[in-house]
């Protein structure tokens, strides 16, 4: 199947939904290209996922690097969106530069950016050198303490018209896609109408152009889910089984057997043996 382009992901809105899946490794961006999935997100979200942090703000730019270049290795034929990581885009100068190296060292093919009409210097530059852009509205983890926690957003009528004044802003200044995170099914579906890029939704209702969740909530590897989150599988129960039986066979021996040993024939163990005895003291 033919790599899907920015473009072509653009033309799928309204002709049917587009899966979207984080990866933060080699061997998840070969499952999710496998799986089939439009789109590969490369989210800062490595940063509690995949490195243990709390929050996705301890999360620099070498982070992102080093994970998309191996997350491209991985799928080298699937459309990769990248996250700019927190205070790396602050102004079109720093965001130019790191958008930049993101997109020569990772070979990603677009870069995604939280916030609203305060970053739309810095869309205007990145696109302006023909870097592709999505948007992220709602919950933006990269405002945890502004927003007190990781809460439902776009709850209020003046908040919701926010939103959408800002969903708007962005489409108007060129952005691709906008993600939209944490905020009621009704908001996402009136802002997926207005706008004529593709919505991506992550707790936002059925009713965006597209769906995004993160590989460790899909698969059931996470120890605790969001509402939004339907793991899909429970690899976390079983990969501790797994883990548990290797420890008991080696305990009892019985890891490895004799077929998954190598052996020495009799002939060259006994002209081993000849040579040790020949050679003792």
């Amino acid at each position: 199947m033919a790599k899907l382009t920015i473009p072509d992901m653009i033309n799928l809105k309204g002709q049917r939904p587009i899966s979207w899946m984080t990866a933060y490794d080699f061997v998840q961006g070969q499952l999710v290209a496998a799986a089939g999935i439009d789109v590969i997100l490369v989210g800062d979200s490595l940063g509690m996922t995949t490195l243990g942090f709390n929050t996705t703000l301890p999360v620099t730019i070498d982070h992102m690097v080093h994970h998309s270049a191996a997350v491209r290795r991985g799928a080298p034929d699937t459309l990769m969106i990248v996250d700019l990581p927190f205070l790396t885009y602050t102004e079109p100068g720093q965001a130019l530069r790191n958008a930049g190296r993101v997109m020569q060292e990772t070979l990603a093919d677009g870069v995604k950016l939280e916030g609203g009409q305060a970053i739309l210097p810095v869309v205007d530059a990145l696109i302006k050198e023909s870097i592709p852009v999505i948007g992220h509205l709602g919950l933006t983890p990269q405002s945890v303490h502004r927003m007190g926690g990781y809460k439902v957003q776009a709850r209020s009528a003046e908040a919701i018209k926010v939103l959408v004044d800002d969903s708007r802003q962005l489409t108007e200044h060129g952005v691709s896609a906008i993600v939209l995170e944490g905020i009621p099914d009704r908001v996402a579906q009136y802002v997926t109408k207005e706008i004529s890029v593709p919505t991506v939704g992550i707790g936002a209702g059925a009713g965006c152009d597209g769906q995004v969740l993160v590989f460790h909530d899909c698969l059931g590897l996470s120890s605790g889910y969001p509402k939004f989150a339907r793991p899909f599988e429970d690899l976390r129960s079983r990969i501790i089984d797994g883990l548990s039986e290797y420890r008991v066979q080696v305990e009892a021996r019985t890891f490895p057997n004799d077929q998954e040993s190598y052996h020495v024939t009799d002939h060259e163990w006994a002209e081993f043996l000849s040579l040790v005895e020949s050679t003792s003291p």
